[in-house]
């Protein structure tokens, strides 16, 4: 068995390395908030991100076939949506709502 002094000088080490590592980001970050280059990647790089997802997850779908109907189908309605509401968490509801139905309903196997 180890020593009690030992042991709890291993907790309060432990305790001490896992504080500094959970402030850490929140202290780093602090002065980038007021950077303007981190505030014009805040505003662009969603929507270049949701542009590459959107090429990746399509770009093997094979456009001449019933099946991609449902993909497609299910854009559609998460970029109208998102248009007409501007509420992403609906959007997203939706488009997987549509996506879902197609796919096991209408274009099952």
């Amino acid at each position: 068995m180890p020593d009690p002094r030992y042991a709890i000088a291993a907790v309060l080490v432990a305790a001490a390395v896992t504080w500094a590592l959970r402030a850490l980001p929140f202290a780093a970050l602090a002065p980038l908030r007021e950077s303007g280059t981190v505030q014009y990647l805040g505003t662009r790089v969603p929507a270049g991100v949701m542009v590459i997802l959107v090429v990746y997850c399509l770009h093997d779908l094979p456009v001449t076939e019933a099946r991609a109907a449902a993909p497609l189908a299910a854009l559609a309605v998460t970029v109208a949506l998102h248009l007409w509401r501007r509420n992403a968490l609906l959007s997203i509801l939706g488009g997987t709502a549509v996506h879902v139905t197609l796919a096991s309903t209408v274009f099952a196997h």
